[in-house]
């Protein structure tokens, strides 16, 4: 309800899709509640209110001017928007503004044919001569100009500069700029200069500025010294000339070709074109696939496919950092997750990993009710452990309830890092008890241990936990689990970026809709700016690539090629079966159909993409499929066989 299309009061309408869409444009799209924090800061007159001229806007004022095209309510063309020149580099971080350069040597070269002269007649050699000022010899033979430029000097229209430089063609009303700019050039042949231009006075420095500006807006990206060259102007007189055009605003600086080593300038509505046309060119690569292609592109990313498989400890690294951050069932991790996704899965790869220091793990999001001992459904995530405090942007906001989780905590936070047999010996505690006090903290997400083997001892009751000694088995003991540590309070300040890696890393293209299967995460608007700035760069593509989805959509260039790999080699009949408790479990989300609840002896099969049965509690149920294939399917359904060494904590679950 705009105030220039609606008269008296606008009423919104209640009703369920203008509640969302506003929502989400206050919500998500904006920061309403900094907004209003602000103006309140401002009427109370805690901020004090500073005008200053720039010579480029604001990083507030980005937000304004480069607003998408329904920000405006007049009839001019996307095209005309002064907006789309605006560019924001030197607000930036200086490795950062110089990555903005990276621009497509293709697109440089159309702009600079775009913006050379083509005359087609004496006219239009005119027009281009009142446009860019002036033309050396080389350039007027090189476009087969000479014999217009003839015609134009006989009419006294047109005239040659010597200079000491070289020769200048220029028009009769431009003799005037040209002289001041080179007060030791003389004119060949006499021209009519109109009054108006006679009687304007312009110093040298002056003259200089506004043959730079006629000549950038001609050639593209170019240099200083190239400048200097092609006009016979010093070269501290282009670089006074260049700053002053700078200060205007006219021009930017940076490194813009490609091959180029020098510090390069180019007007700003040339640069915004070559930009534009980069990302064009870039977004035109893919074409976007389908939902059900998209989820057969992520079996083979997710290394879920038999043929795609990772081995040995480095490939479980790789995997539990595109996981990284995201949360699933304790049990589910080491019984469904991890040996789907690499062959002969040993649980002892993962102990390696986390007692090397290499990952952790803990609980990211704080439960609904009472904290007690962990239990199989209960949400762990895996991380890096140098990105522990980036996944921890979020308090969990509890503390202890039971005295021996209280006493643990602060004899942990007090003495650091310690053995179970060092804080049963320092609590006065009984193992038992003890254990039951590690129970909740880790419930609690507030400690983890050097090695899984902690968690598992508190998944598996003591009756039926192996013992040191047995053969083929592991002991999942407290006292196997090495040190238990206080994990790190939530950052002040959210590393977005590294998260906004994470999710590409683990999705390969990522929009908004898909971020439904992840759990607490920054807003979504403040992962998007990242984003935008990420694509600016040219490190990551922005587009269209899964279709069916609107909003904005950004991919990792390989995972475009693979995306683009995987549509094209078709449907081949592959089953793929996972638990709904797996991150893949996009049902609903990305693909038709109700949601299939998350918890591990529920399971999902899909062919080429398409979920087509899923088991829910005790019952199979099958979509669209021939009761010829009921057996066939329902045998593919069925989970892996649980590697023996996981059975020995978890059991053998159906």
């Amino acid at each position: 309800a705009c105030l220039e299309n609606v008269a008296g009061d606008r009423e919104v309408p209640d009703h369920p899709l203008v509640q969302q869409t506003i929502e989400d444009c206050l919500h998500e799209a904006m920061d309403i509640e900094g907004l209003e924090a602000l103006l309140a800061r401002l009427e109370a007159g805690e901020l004090e209110l500073v005008a200053r001229d720039l010579t480029e806007p604001s990083p507030l004022a980005q937000e304004i001017l480069n607003a998408k095209p329904y920000a405006f309510l007049d009839d001019a063309p996307l095209e005309e928007r002064r907006t789309h020149a605006v560019m924001s580099r030197r607000w930036l971080d200086p490795s950062q503004a110089s990555d903005l350069g990276a621009l497509d040597a293709a697109a440089i070269e159309r702009v600079r044919g775009e913006a050379w002269p083509e005359p087609r007649d004496a006219e239009e050699m005119h027009d281009a001569l009142l446009m860019h000022h002036c033309f050396t010899e080389e350039e007027a033979a090189r476009g087969g100009w000479l014999d217009w430029l003839r015609g134009l000097t006989q009419a006294r229209r047109a005239t040659r500069l010597l200079t000491t430089g070289g020769v200048l063609w220029t028009a009769a009303e431009r003799v005037p700029l040209l002289q001041a700019a080179f007060p030791d050039g003389r004119v060949e042949t006499s021209v009519a200069v109109p009054q108006r231009h006679r009687d304007a006075h312009r110093s040298r420095e002056d003259a200089a500025r506004e043959i730079v500006r006629g000549r950038l807006q001609g050639v593209g990206p170019t240099t200083a010294s190239r400048l200097a060259g092609q006009l016979g102007l010093e070269a501290g007189l282009v670089d006074a000339a260049l700053a002053a055009l700078e200060g205007e605003g006219f021009v930017l600086r940076g490194t813009f070709t490609p091959s180029s080593t020098e510090l390069e300038w180019c007007e700003r509505g040339l640069l915004a074109r070559i930009h534009r046309y980069t990302l064009n060119r870039l977004r035109k690569e893919i074409e976007a696939v389908s939902a059900a292609d998209y989820m057969r592109f992520l079996v083979g990313w997710h290394h879920a496919a038999p043929s795609r498989r990772m081995e040995g400890p480095e490939g479980l690294a790789a995997i539990l950092e595109q996981l990284e951050g995201m949360e699933a069932g304790a049990a589910a991790w080491e019984a469904d997750i991890l040996p789907v996704r690499m062959e002969g899965y040993d649980p002892s790869w993962l102990d390696q990993l986390c007692i090397s220091g290499r990952v952790t793990w803990s609980r990211r999001t704080p439960p609904a009710g009472r904290a007690s001992s962990p239990i199989r459904t209960s949400p762990i995530a895996f991380c890096r452990r140098d990105q522990a405090r980036t996944w921890r942007f979020r308090s969990l906001g509890g503390e202890p309830t039971s005295a021996d989780a209280s006493q643990a905590l602060a004899m942990l936070r007090a003495s650091g890092a310690s053995f179970f047999n060092d804080i049963v010996r320092e609590t006065g505690l009984l193992p038992t008890r003890a254990e039951s006090a590690l129970g909740e903290l880790v419930s609690l997400g507030l400690v983890t241990s050097d090695g899984f083997t902690g968690l598992r001892a508190l998944l598996a009751p003591d009756p039926k936990r192996p013992r040191p000694g047995r053969r083929g088995v592991a002991a999942y003991s407290m006292e196997a689990a090495g040190r238990w540590t206080v994990l790190p309070d939530a950052s002040e300040n959210h590393d977005v970026e590294s998260i906004a890696w994470a999710l590409l890393r683990r999705w390969g293209v990522v929009f908004r809709r898909l971020l439904d299967r992840e759990g607490d995460l920054p807003p979504w608007y403040t992962i998007l700016r990242v984003y935008r700035r990420l694509e600016a760069q040219g490190r990551i593509r922005g587009g269209r690539f899964v279709a069916g989805f609107t909003g904005e959509q950004y991919a990792l260039p390989e995972a475009v090629t693979a995306l683009r790999k995987a549509r094209r080699q078709g449907k081949t009949g592959e089953l793929v079966s996972i638990s709904a408790a797996d991150p893949l479990n996009l049902v609903g989300i990305l693909t038709p159909g109700h949601r299939v609840p998350a918890t591990p002896n529920n399971r999902i099969l899909f062919r080429d993409g398409v979920p087509i049965a899923f088991r829910a509690g005790n019952e199979t149920h099958f979509i669209e499929e021939p009761e010829d294939e009921r057996w066939t399917l329902s045998k593919a359904l069925r989970r892996q066989p649980i590697p023996r060494a996981v059975r020995a904590y978890l059991g053998n679950r159906p």
